[in-house]
């Protein structure tokens, strides 16, 4: 089918954007012909919205079933895609499996067979050798950051679920990063590849380099959020266990901040990206888990608190931040000893640190766990009516709302949290008591 110029306008101001760049108009008419794509453009680029306008075009309104399957390397991508299609509102259904979350959850979203699948490579396979999903009508695979999809870990899983869909008749392949080898089993026939990589830092994202007389950096790392002040910051470290000694090093200067990682149980790692996504911690210290899939708007600086292994690592890391038409900063913190990488063709500009500088201000807001959610009926309106209520707090006092399967994050202002907490502790939210407590 074709999408109306109108319908496609109105889907892109539900994400905030006024018209398609070049890259995406160039992918939306490459996505209608009969070729396979392969699309490489900088993270950041709004690559997702690129593939997803053809997907549209190529899926059918009068056909029950599943129709298209989109494949991505970490749970954290799959919801982002999730929530990008169902906030253009296609009028199509579309359901996320991935690992960490409940199966017996995803086996009944596929019961009514959506029209759209995304999910990660490992729990795809496992709904399809449970016949939880049905292939036959699966006419197009998408496979975003495919450089990742199909790395020697995901080949076995990614090989069985592609072997699966025998009607595909549309592959569309994407990355960040210069092409890498398509595995045979993808079954690219005379593809098209588009490539908009700009080769070079984005022209919005700017470059310092910070060195620290120590080669323990923690010491460093403290004065330089000190410089920056409240502004929202990724760190990124190499380890799980450094991004734990990092955070609670932060925490004891009074620093706030979250920890994210691989490690974390997936309730864990919800309640961390709601923090830091609502400003309840305006930083966050994470491993590469975060490269990839992390769509936070206006985070101005990433913090390579250890020096990225490889140039692709390098460029998904910053591509959290200078997203689409945002500015940026990446700051790599050097100790005594190492040097920058040799693909590292920009010279940093060098950032000097006072010593003395005050702690940041503590983020105004804090973040509310609500232990129901979209499955149990309760959404949004639901929340903000429930707290403006029973809880007597202004609008203004809420802030963004998380609405997950069965919990739900609301921020409120910090100063009003105890008060709101000890007036709601015996009330009802749509008729039954919820346990409502300060997010761990």
């Amino acid at each position: 089918m074709t999408i109306p110029a109108d319908s496609i306008k109105e889907m892109i101001s539900r994400l905030g954007i006024k018209q398609m760049n070049e890259m995406q108009t160039a992918a939306f008419e490459a996505g209608m012909s009969p070729h396979d794509l392969v699309l490489l453009s900088d993270t950041g680029s709004g690559k997702t919205l690129a593939y997803l306008l053809p997907l549209l075009a190529l899926m059918d309104r009068q056909t029950a079933g599943t129709q298209a399957l989109i494949i991505a390397p970490s749970r954290e991508l799959a919801l982002q895609i999730e929530k990008v299609f169902k906030t253009m509102s296609t009028g199509f259904s579309v359901t996320c499996c991935y690992g960490g979350h409940l199966r017996e959850t995803e086996e009944n979203n596929l019961i009514e067979r959506p029209s759209l699948i995304i999910g990660t490579p490992g729990r795809l396979a496992d709904h399809l050798r449970r016949e939880n999903i049905q292939p036959q009508g699966i006419k197009t695979l998408i496979l975003d950051e495919f450089d990742k999809s199909l790395e020697l870990g995901f080949q076995d899983e990614m090989s069985f679920v592609i072997g699966s869909l025998r009607s595909l008749n549309k592959r569309i392949l994407t990355s960040a990063t210069p092409a890498t080898a398509v595995p045979d089993f993808v079954g690219l026939q005379a593809p098209e590849t588009l490539d908009f990589l700009s080769g070079k830092p984005g022209e919005r994202l700017a470059l310092q380099q910070v060195n620290s007389p120590e080669k323990d950096k923690l010491q460093t790392l403290f004065q330089l959020i000190c410089r920056i002040g409240s502004r929202s910051a990724v760190i990124f470290c190499n380890h799980r266990e450094s991004v734990e000694r990092t955070g609670e090093f932060l925490k004891d200067k009074g620093i706030v901040n979250v920890c994210y990682h691989g490690a974390l149980e997936q309730s864990e790692r919800d309640s961390a990206l709601a923090k830091f996504r609502n400003g309840t911690s305006d930083i966050l210290v994470t491993t590469d888990l975060a490269a990839r899939g992390l769509d936070v708007p206006n985070i101005r600086y990433i913090i390579h608190y250890h020096l990225p292994t490889t140039e692709e690592a390098f460029i998904h890391r910053n591509g959290r931040t200078a997203r689409m038409e945002a500015s940026g900063t990446a700051i790599l913190i050097l100790g005594p000893g190492e040097t920058l990488p040799s693909w590292l063709t920009e010279t940093p500009e060098i950032l000097e640190l006072p010593e003395d500088l005050p702690v940041p201000d503590k983020p105004k807001w804090t973040t509310l766990f609500v232990a129901a959610g979209k499955k149990d009926k309760v959404n949004k309106v639901d929340i903000v009516g429930f707290l403006t209520g029973k809880g007597q707090l202004k609008k203004e006092d809420v802030g963004l709302i998380e609405t997950k399967d069965f919990h739900s994050f609301v921020a409120i202002r910090k100063s009003k949290a105890s008060h709101t907490l000890q007036l709601i502790k015996t009330e009802k939210l749509k008729g039954r008591k919820i346990k409502i407590e300060v997010a761990k």
